[in-house]
């Protein structure tokens, strides 16, 4: 009976790969349900097992059963290790993902699975901690910081109970990292977790994930299921959010998770200090967590070895937007924007210029093709005002409007605020407003209230068109310096970067005579 492998990822489900694993079922293979390889331009995606290996074929659809089993299919790739959007990748984290059944504990553990944690468990909680920080890994979103210093604290904060939580609340357009791992590689998920208790004292963890992603829930819970002997004494949990953004937020999630409205906490306290239900709480996302194995497996060293500056390890960039090769590639920090984007992801999907990148998500800051010489690293994306996130770049070709883009990100942050600072919720809505008059080159006059005598300290002239612009400058000051979380504080990144490399599409004074080609 020939063997045939085909993705269950929800990407590859969208695609039709429930149709094609039917059609080959229905032909007499025997069809195993993997994770996805992390190219979606070649989904649904075939490998059929031969005495030379497997052989890819993609994107293949219900009837071509017959085309891929006589190898005559016109999409034949060969062995997926030598296509070129994987041949250059480094994959640590996705090493298996593609590979295995996400549900099978013998191919897991076939596949180099519990050797982390096995690792860990020979030696103590402060030496786990070590080699978390010799490997120089840094949280995988955010502002990455370093994931052994959390751990530290946490460790060093005497408790009578301790948390491990892993943010899966992937938000974040473009992004698709975390969702991919946990239905393609789900125990290499729990592994990491199990690793991060023994290395704080935590007896007990949660996975929170969002409700947009049924697959990765059902996949993690079975996948605990299956495990918990191999774990215990630790034990996991998986809790659903109801999708809100700013759940994304450690604090907000950990209200979430304890029954409560997802709103910020003030810090401090810090939650490795005060987390959940008051105690000591590792909270990292998904993709640091499933770093921690290879890093025990392997040592610290060979994680460290890779990397650039002190952005050290891989990191599973996804790429999408409008662009050929969309997908999840992993490498070592240090490949340029450009190589991302024109070699890597292909360029556009519709053959126009790229005008526009934005990474990070939909608070990211947009880089124009000027910039494409920046090495995607932490301080490089840092200095040039921008961050790396959840490294999701998506990509825009030049009839993109930036105006409309930043009105986005403003209406974004009003819509999904959690309404309890001033700066991210009035100033977002207030940002809202004042891009829809930049755009309508309809400068705020004076109102009812303004005009009145006893209003001695109010303007009664209207704004001209660039004094609105500054405005709007002054206020992502407000919110970058003064929101309580990232939600507002990020969302001036992809506004005041589009005013900076992309003024002709607001019209004002400092713009050029002709849009930038």
């Amino acid at each position: 009976m020939t063997r045939v492998f085909i993705s269950r990822d929800m990407a590859s489900v969208a695609l039709g790969a429930d149709a094609v694993a039917e059609a080959f079922a229905q032909a007499g293979c025997e069809v195993v349900r993997t994770g996805s390889r992390g190219l979606f331009a070649i989904e649904p995606l075939v490998e059929v097992e031969t005495g030379a290996g497997r052989i890819a074929y993609g994107p293949v659809g219900p009837g071509d059963v017959e085309a891929v089993l006589n190898g005559s299919h016109a999409n034949c790739i060969g062995p997926i290790e030598e296509h070129p959007f994987f041949s250059g990748q480094q994959r640590f984290t996705f090493a298996r993902c593609g590979m295995i059944d996400p549900l099978s504990m013998s191919d897991y553990t076939a596949n180099g699975g519990w050797k982390g944690l096995d690792a860990a468990h020979a030696l103590s909680p402060q030496e786990v901690v070590e080699a978390v920080k010799a490997s120089g890994l840094r949280g995988r979103g955010g502002a990455g910081f370093p994931t052994g210093i959390k751990w530290q604290t946490v460790l060093d904060t005497p408790a009578d109970e301790k948390f491990v939580v892993c943010n899966a609340d992937e938000g974040d357009s473009g992004t698709f990292a975390d969702r991919m791992l946990m239905e393609g590689d789900p125990f290499h998920l729990i592994e990491g977790m199990a690793i991060a208790g023994h290395a704080v004292g935590a007896r007990h963890g949660y996975i929170y994930i969002r409700s947009e992603y049924p697959f990765a829930v059902e996949t993690m819970r079975e996948a605990i299921a299956r495990s918990a002997d191999r774990i215990a004494p630790f034990t996991l949990e998986v809790r659903v959010g109801a999708g809100s953004y700013v759940c994304g937020e450690e604090t907000s999630l950990l209200e979430s998770i304890e029954g409560k409205r997802g709103e910020v906490r003030a810090k401090p306290p810090l939650p490795a200090i005060e987390g959940l239900w008051g105690k000591p709480t590792v909270i990292n996302n998904v993709l640091s967590l499933s770093a921690v194995p290879f890093i025990l497996a392997e040592g610290p060293q060979a994680y460290a070895d890779v990397g650039f500056g002190r952005s050290r390890g891989t990191m599973p960039i996804q790429i999408a937007g409008n662009v050929k090769n969309g997908g999840l590639y992993e490498v070592g920090f240090g490949l340029t924007l450009g190589e991302l984007v024109n070699q890597i992801g292909g360029g556009t999907a519709s053959g126009r210029p790229v005008r526009a990148v934005q990474v990070g998500g939909p608070l990211g800051a947009y880089f124009p093709p000027s910039m494409f010489h920046l090495p995607f690293d932490y301080e490089a994306f840092a200095e040039a005002g921008g961050l790396i996130g959840h490294a999701g770049i998506t990509v825009f070709d030049d009839t993109v409007d930036m105006a409309k883009m930043a009105r986005f990100a403003m209406e974004f942050c009003a819509v999904e605020s959690c309404g309890k600072c001033t700066p991210c919720r009035i100033g977002s809505t207030r940002g809202t407003e004042l891009i829809d008059r930049i755009m309508a080159k309809a400068p705020r006059a004076a109102g009812t209230v303004e005009t009145l005598p006893q209003i001695r300290n109010a303007r009664i002239a209207a704004r001209t068109h660039d004094e609105e612009i500054e405005l709007l400058r002054d206020l992502c000051d407000t919110m970058k310096h003064g929101s309580l979380c990232a939600l507002g504080g990020f969302t001036p990144y992809p506004v005041l970067s589009a005013l900076d490399h992309f003024p002709e599409d607001f019209g004002g004074a400092d713009a050029p005579a002709e849009a930038a080609e």
